[in-house]
């Protein structure tokens, strides 16, 4: 072995000396920087699981009965005339709001007038015939039957006169209530008859909401009861109280006919939309109520997980009504407790957590 050779191996055996003195701890250390590089990597931010949240609060709790209507006009009727003839008026402007007793239209009566002067004429010498005809009478010149006859064509002539002068006023069309114009179908001048339809007039204040609930519930409605329920054109909570029951169950469905009224001052609910009702039932007062995914089924019962000082804190829960979105906590939660709803997968008993969202 050379003098180079010598040299070489000396200085291998001392980088292996060195080498397994600081081999552990050059291990520790990369283990533990690896460590935190991959709690980085999944967490995001310096090991914090990311959650949305909500504040528990107090929530009306109701018994109710939950179903699908539509909304219906208050009032609702077709324009036409009770008789046929030409328009000389026509005081309808599509999309215009009436009063109830507003003209909307008139129809020529020239014809009836003139017959209602005739008849006119026709009582006046009837009457003056029956006048001299009592004369003769009372100085027994003629016979209680000619008398009779003379009486009676007054009567007969007074009777036709109040048939013309009914027929005279069905040429003047008012609106029967407050409302709404729709489109209209005739023009000034035209010959309309009792089957022409004119146009349309709407009241929607209040609305009226039609629905159907199952038969088992039949002796559990009242007259009074409260509904709640949105319509598809927006999320608003509208309230109503219903005003009446069909007497009888439809044998087909095995369901009950129900109407409601809710007031429609501003119009925006509007007849025919369709509308998802909640029949209140009974009103059980305040309860807790939280989202089904924030529950995370156990063995031996359930729990949630709340936030306390940035930390995810695991909280035993008792479970009541459960509903399509939510259910009820009767004990476990508080008042103002922070709930995490969304992220749970991620979360770990007294893991550190970053609150993303606070729901309302």
């Amino acid at each position: 072995m050379n003098k180079v050779t010598k040299s070489i191996l000396g200085v291998l055996i001392v980088g292996l000396v060195l080498g397994l003195a600081f081999y552990p701890k050059i291990k520790k250390s990369f283990s533990k920087e690896k460590t935190e590089d991959s709690k980085k990597d999944k967490n995001g931010k310096g090991g914090k699981t990311a959650v949305v949240v909500t504040v528990v609060k107090s929530t009306r709790l109701d018994d109710l009965i939950s179903s699908t209507g539509s909304i219906l006009a208050n009032e609702e009727v077709e324009v036409r005339s009770e008789i046929a003839g030409r328009i000389i008026l026509l005081n309808i402007k599509e999309g215009d709001v009436v009063k109830k007793g507003t003209v909307l239209f008139r129809i020529n009566d020239d014809d009836l007038q003139a017959r209602l002067r005739k008849l006119g004429f026709n009582k006046k010498l009837a009457e003056d015939n029956e006048a001299r005809q009592k004369v003769l009478l009372q100085k027994e010149a003629i016979s209680q039957r000619e008398y009779d006859i003379a009486v009676n064509s007054v009567n007969t002539i007074s009777a036709d006169i109040e048939d013309l002068k009914a027929q005279i006023l069905k040429t003047t069309v008012l609106a029967p209530f407050s409302g709404t114009v729709g489109f209209r179908y005739v023009s000034l001048g035209s010959y309309i008859s009792p089957a022409t339809r004119i146009a349309t007039l709407t009241n929607t204040n209040p609305a009226k909401i039609e629905f159907s609930i199952p038969a088992k519930y039949a002796t559990a409605i009242r007259k009074g009861s409260t509904i709640e329920f949105v319509t598809e054109s927006e999320e608003k909570m509208y309230r109503g109280n219903v005003y009446a029951i069909d007497p009888k169950i439809d044998p087909l469905t095995r369901t009950l006919q129900i109407r409601a009224l809710a007031p429609n001052p501003s119009g925006s609910l509007v007849p025919g939309a369709f509308a998802k009702v909640n029949l209140i039932l009974k009103t059980k007062g305040s309860a807790i109520l939280v989202p089904t995914e924030a529950v995370v089924p156990e063995a031996k019962g359930n729990r949630v997980f709340v936030v306390k000082n940035g930390k995810s804190i695991p909280v035993k829960v008792e479970l009541g009504n459960r509903g399509e979105k939510n259910v009820e906590i009767l004990s476990g939660l508080s008042i103002g407790d922070t709930l995490i709803t969304n992220g749970i997968i991620q979360v770990k008993p007294d893991g550190e957590v970053e609150i993303k969202e606070v729901l309302q």
